[in-house]
């Protein structure tokens, strides 16, 4: 736990101003709540003792000041209370950037076994613990340390016996509350995951909400969402029942040194004649002393909260980024858009090659296609090129220069990838064609348009370009999506553009739009295109036929026919099936 605050104590230091206000506020809220104890037991002992005319004047000052202590309460409460707000919840918005900054660093890798909804509620739900930990927990814990001195030499000057009669049980409350939360974090960690699980599976479901309705899944998947959920109430809840135990302990432990004070007062009152003002002070004095002990109750449960989510959140802050600039590393300015593969193997980790030794020239501005079976390496192969991952063995050139000598940033502003599962988010068609190039004027985002062949397409919608297009495009055509995408590239003006599958789930007329729009970039960029249907890469300048993760074949389209091997036969049956 101390090594997981010292962490977090380096998110925080940059709001080290408003905390230092704020605990010096909250140490001059305890000094306020020190000394009014006081001022009432000497305003006792005056009327214990008779009012005359002097004592009367006294009152009135201790009256006095009594006012200002008060007034002086409510504005160090304030301060300490919303700075302490102000820089937790800065905080925590610091906190969720970073750590979503963070996952867009992530190399592709790290996510094929996390949810979405699970790490969306690392990024919202997770950071917002913080908040406890740094408006709440850090400033209680100070003040309820100060005022326990502080009661404690208060009473050790006022009758020394009954101040260590005072202190007995707060051996057995310290032990009480390492036992709790030894026992409470586990419950506390198992919440924050089950919580992620039952984001992940709403994301899920809520994506997937036409399939469900479309194959009447409905009941099923809310008997599923509805298990999700009581997983993690059940799991808050056995965190809960410990909490429930523990809270009434510290309270019935506090309440025993509240009986000893007391008995123990009454015998050294008939005892040693302890004045009546003494006492009276001891026993204002007592609520300021248990009240930070009974506070461990809360405190102990917050800080357990706090720690599990902290520790979901320091996962993603201190994984490791394995794709980085090299030290060294410098821009690609003005690629030429060559691509050299030499000698490249690649596996996920499983053990099982993906790449095997696969070498092949691309010349700039020409077009190479990648064809054969699925799962066979030919998107790898691509995502290689725009390096979200790293070859095992082997080099991979962009005009001449190892991809590993050129920073990151650099070499994906030279590609522009148009994916089968082509993704557009919640706007505009405008604002979908311009994301690859957010300054792009109207003009060059219809330019765009009009050579992707979707311009006809938008001006027929009902608000032309300002038309929205839903989650995911909802609104649009597959092809329609495929062709804004293409657009997005074509406006990029990304010396390399990489299509994979871009044809694969459109109509026949719809491809052959996609078709006029990939051969207007023919000599203009370099093209590395994935297909299954043939006819769109009939016109490539190169093809590679890769089966089990090597090239088997290798040529244009006519050489290939003519070889009659994998890629004859596959024209063969495109043809018969009238695909080719």
């Amino acid at each position: 736990m101390i090594k997981t605050l010292w962490r977090l104590s380096r998110e925080a230091i940059r709001y080290r101003t408003l905390y230092a206000i704020a605990i010096f506020s909250t140490l001059a809220l305890t000094a306020v709540n020190l000394t009014a104890p006081k001022v009432l037991s000497n305003m006792t002992g005056i009327v214990e003792d008779g009012v005359d005319e002097h004592g009367l004047r006294t009152i009135g000052w201790l009256t006095a000041l009594l006012v200002a202590l008060y007034l002086l309460r409510v504005l160090f409460r304030f301060l300490s209370n919303y700075l302490a707000h102000k820089a937790a919840w800065y905080l925590v918005g610091d906190l969720r950037t970073k750590t979503y900054d963070k996952l867009e660093r992530m190399h592709l890798g790290y996510f094929h076994d996390k949810q979405t909804g699970d790490l969306m509620s690392r990024v919202v739900n997770d950071t917002r613990d913080f908040e406890l930990l740094y408006a709440h927990m850090i400033p209680e814990t100070i003040t309820n340390l100060v005022t326990f001195t502080g009661v404690l030499i208060v009473l050790l000057t006022i009758n020394p016996k009954l101040a260590l009669i005072t202190c007995a049980p707060i051996p057995l409350i310290f032990a009480s509350g390492f036992v709790f939360s030894k026992k409470v974090r586990p419950f506390f960690r198992i919440s924050q995951k089950k919580m992620g699980e039952l984001n992940g599976k709403l994301q899920d479901n809520l994506s997937g909400i036409h399939e469900i309705q479309s194959f009447g899944r409905e009941e099923y998947e809310t008997g599923r969402v509805n298990e999700k959920n009581f997983e993690h109430v059940k799991a808050m809840l056995r965190a809960l029942k410990i909490s429930a135990v523990f809270h009434p302990s510290v309270e019935f432990i506090s309440s025993l040194g509240t009986i000893l004070v007391v008995a123990f007062g009454g015998w050294l009152a008939f005892r040693d004649g302890l004045r009546v003002a003494d006492i009276v002070a001891f026993l204002l004095y007592l609520g300021l002393f248990y009240g930070p002990v009974t506070g461990l109750a809360n405190l102990l449960e917050n800080m357990q909260q706090s720690m599990a989510g902290a520790e979901r959140v320091l996962d993603i802050l201190d994984a490791p980024v394995e794709i980085r600039d090299r030290p060294g590393a410098e821009p690609l300015e003005k690629a030429r858009g060559e691509i050299v593969f030499d000698h490249v193997s690649f596996s996920y980790g499983e053990g099982v090659p993906v790449l095997r030794d696969v070498s092949f020239r691309c010349e700039p501005g020409k077009m190479l296609a990648l064809v054969g079976p699925t799962g066979v390496g030919k998107t790898t192969l691509t995502q290689l090129i725009s390096r979200f991952y790293e070859p095992d063995s082997g080099r991979i050139l962009i005009d001449g220069r190892d991809l590993m000598d050129v920073t990151v940033e650099s070499l994906r502003r030279s590609i522009s990838p148009v994916l089968q599962d082509t993704f557009l988010f919640n706007g505009t068609v405008a604002e979908n064609i311009g994301y690859a190039m957010p300054d792009a004027s109207t003009e060059e985002i219809v330019a765009a348009a009009k050579a992707a062949n979707i311009h006809e397409d938008i001006m027929a919608m009902p608000d032309g370009y300002e038309t929205r297009v839903g989650e995911r495009g909802l609104r649009l055509s597959g092809g329609q999506k495929q062709r804004v995408a293409i657009a997005r590239a074509i406006l990029r003006r990304s010396p390399i553009i990489i299509l994979d599958e871009a044809t694969a789930s459109v109509d026949v007329e719809t491809e052959q739009q996609i078709r006029k729009a990939i051969a207007g970039l023919a000599g203009q960029r370099t093209i590395v295109a994935i297909a299954h249907r043939l006819s769109t890469i009939r016109n490539a300048d190169q093809i590679l036929v890769i089966e089990d993760g090597r090239i088997t074949e290798r040529g244009t389209h006519a050489e290939l026919v003519a070889l009659g091997g994998s890629y004859a036969r596959m024209n063969s049956i495109q043809s018969t099936e009238g695909i080719a």
